[in-house]
């Protein structure tokens, strides 16, 4: 009698599950994901930790992070396993910093200019080192940080601005009323742009799907903003580690709400005219 040798899988043919067709994730490539039926397009593909993830971006602008795990997407209506795109099928065209702006390759960074731009905060400066440094290294532009607004009038006075030594500064919750609209509008001279974003901390212009939160939560009058932001998001009253993980969420110009970016091109623009 001849045996028989089975194989380690006995589950009956008409029972086994199929492999999904292989489709590359490529940016707006627009799918929905299985088990939570959020449908999207493609914004980008990441290597974690975990493995691989793809980022997806609903019509109403919400972000949303799944695993590329096989059959977990469907492509009009049918089944498929999302895999990250070849390099050689990446788009074409010319490369871009995380501004928008086409990227120079190989460019080297100009002698810096007389002018500046300040910032108000540590944080304000690291964001927009984030998303305009290759630009502002380009320009020649170097960017300070303001410890507090109050400071302002002061080094408006040592810095001695002047038509080749322009000053932009950018100015956290300038809205009418406030202390720190008072004290931009003591500043007159022509060779200084102050403007400010509505935010009261430059937390808020980064935009919350990107950070992965439905919105920026209220904290009540008199309470610590930021420590009041952690406690609410369920996140460690670490406001350090808070901002690292907030800071890390932008990758581009399209993480930060428009009111802030509007700002910082017209700063750019401002310290960088030749008259």
């Amino acid at each position: 009698m001849r045996s028989r040798h089975y194989g380690p899988d006995l589950t009956p043919p008409w029972k086994r599950q199929q492999p999904a067709p292989e489709v590359a994730a490529e940016p707006d490539l627009v799918v929905e994901e299985v088990t939570t039926g959020f449908c999207g397009a493609v914004i980008r593909c990441e290597k974690t930790a975990q493995g691989l993830t793809v980022t997806l971006e609903d019509r109403f602008g919400k972000h949303r992070v799944f695993p590329m795990e096989p059959r977990g997407f469907l492509l009009e209506g049918r089944v498929v396993t999302l895999v990250r795109p070849a390099a050689a099928n990446a788009p074409q065209g010319p490369a871009r910093t995380a501004s928008g702006s086409i990227a120079v390759p190989g460019a080297r960074a100009r002698v810096a200019r007389a002018g500046r731009i300040y910032v108000e905060g540590r944080h304000d400066a690291e964001l927009v080192e984030r998303v305009w440094g290759d630009d502002l290294r380009i320009e020649g532009v170097v960017v300070e940080y303001l410890e507090g607004i109050d400071d302002l009038p002061a080094i408006v006075r040592s810095f001695a601005p002047g038509p080749d030594a322009r000053l932009g500064v950018l100015v956290d919750h300038l809205v009418p009323g406030s202390k720190e609209s008072r004290i931009a509008a003591s500043v007159t001279d022509e060779n200084v742009l102050v403007v400010g974003h509505p935010y009261i901390d430059v937390w808020e212009a980064v935009k919350p799907a990107s950070v992965g939160i439905a919105g920026w939560p209220r904290v009540p009058r008199g309470e610590d903003w930021k420590s009041g932001v952690c406690r609410a998001l369920g996140w460690p009253v670490n406001t350090g580690a808070a901002w690292q993980r907030i800071l890390g969420a932008v990758r581009s110009f399209r993480d930060l709400e428009p009111e802030l970016l509007g700002r910082v091109e017209e700063l750019i623009d401002f310290v960088t005219v030749v008259d």
